[in-house]
């Protein structure tokens, strides 16, 4: 006897939870990303020489595994036919420079911001960001109606963040001052929820998220190299390469984030996949500050509390609109 195939909507909703929970798993390597990131552009001395290099050992993994792996081989392959058959807008190919915005505008603001500052800037732009492409059905899963229940779930998890981060944050006063500089990460977040659409858009035209990454890493990294080019006269050369392995590690960690980003976005919509990688940046930074403290790390019962508000507040939006009116009725 032989089975019915499920609708493609009703397969998605099905795996939403698993969808939701690899979204986190994914939010997990971005903090360890910038950890590694933040401590080789201080062994090079400069952020973005060693955005570069992570950019450059990314793409090495990516090209390995487009050449190993036959699905990836034939999404690389798939590319400038899809670039020639013109699938999407051929600007969709910038999302890979919103990558090294977020890396510059890291470089720019952190040392004016810091940490917690910064996170909330560019979490807040992330959110709003999803939300409006979301609502405007920019992404490979077209229009997804913002709910009640989504928007309040977007509104809960910023301020979980800020809950999070809030011992690391400074007076009202001296916040107050630094809004010129907040606008920067705040526009970067904005824009990382185009990038997350973009790049579920080439991920479906060329049938696998490896290749929307290989473009992605190409792009940026392109970008960082004409950067690192102009800057050179009046910068000078970086540092040596470390010969430690792990200096390497953050480029094959945005391979998994932005692979994974690009995968999900088609069943879960932009605004949900972003807010469970902030979910997963969030516990991410805790564990990290619990196992290998950076200076200035605080842990307290507002870094809890915001991290399980957060939690929740993903769980709520994940849950779809149709199980919420079953549950009133």
């Amino acid at each position: 006897m032989s089975s019915t195939p499920l609708p493609a909507a009703h397969q998605s909703r099905s795996l939403a939870p698993l969808y939701v929970a690899t979204a986190v798993v994914a939010g997990l390597a971005m903090p360890i990303q910038s950890r590694i990131n933040g401590a080789l552009g201080i062994r090079l001395g400069d952020p973005v020489a060693a955005s570069l290099v992570s950019f450059t050992t990314g793409l090495i993994v990516l090209v390995v595994v487009s050449l190993v792996v036959p699905r990836a081989r034939a999404g690389a392959l798939e590319i400038p036919r899809a670039l020639r058959q013109k699938r999407f807008p051929v600007w969709y190919l910038a999302a890979g420079c919103i990558g090294a915005f977020v890396v510059i505008s890291q470089t720019l603001t952190v040392p004016l911001l810091g940490v917690a500052l910064f996170t909330v800037s560019i979490v807040t732009g992330q959110t709003l960001g999803s939300l409006l492409v979301d609502g405007i059905g920019f992404g490979p899963g077209g229009r997804r109606r913002i709910s009640t229940i989504r928007a309040l779930g977007a509104g809960l998890t910023i301020a979980g963040v800020i809950w999070a981060v809030s011992p690391r944050l400074g007076s009202a006063a001296s916040i107050a001052t630094l809004l010129l500089p907040m606008a920067v990460p705040l526009v970067v977040g904005f824009l990382m929820g185009f990038q997350s659409a973009a790049n579920g858009v080439q991920a479906q035209a060329y049938g696998t998220p490896v290749a929307a990454t290989l473009v992605n890493f190409l792009v940026g990294g392109t970008m960082l190299a004409v950067l690192l080019m102009v800057r050179l006269p009046t910068q000078g050369l970086p540092g040596a390469l470390p010969s430690q392995w792990w200096y390497y590690l953050g480029g094959p960690l945005g391979c998994v984030f932005i692979g994974l980003s690009a995968f999900l976005v088609k069943h879960l919509g932009v605004l949900l996949t972003g807010l469970g990688m902030i979910c997963g940046q969030l516990v991410g930074s805790l564990l990290i500050d619990v196992v290998v403290p950076a200076p200035g790390a605080v842990i307290n019962a507002a870094t809890i509390a915001g991290t399980l508000l957060t939690l929740a507040a993903v769980a709520m939006t994940s849950i779809p609109s149709g199980r919420i009116r079953r549950v009133r009725n």
